[in-house]
């Protein structure tokens, strides 16, 4: 009996998780990040992305 209910509990579990990351609770407020942040959100995030370098990472030597 407490087996059955463990699977339930866990059925019910899952099927929230996916309802959530599909976006199906928005309608409750509950919403993941990616579908709140739009790119001109991002980009006012974003803090002196001129200094951004990008480097070549050479293989040490044997």
């Amino acid at each position: 009996m407490m087996l059955r209910l463990l699977v339930v509990v866990l059925l019910l579990a899952n099927l929230g998780y996916f309802a959530w990351t599909r976006g199906g609770l928005a309608v409750f407020g509950t919403e993941p990040a990616r579908f709140s942040e739009r790119e001109p959100q991002r980009l006012t995030q974003q803090v002196r992305p001129q200094m951004l370098q990008i480097r070549k990472v050479e293989a040490p030597k044997p």
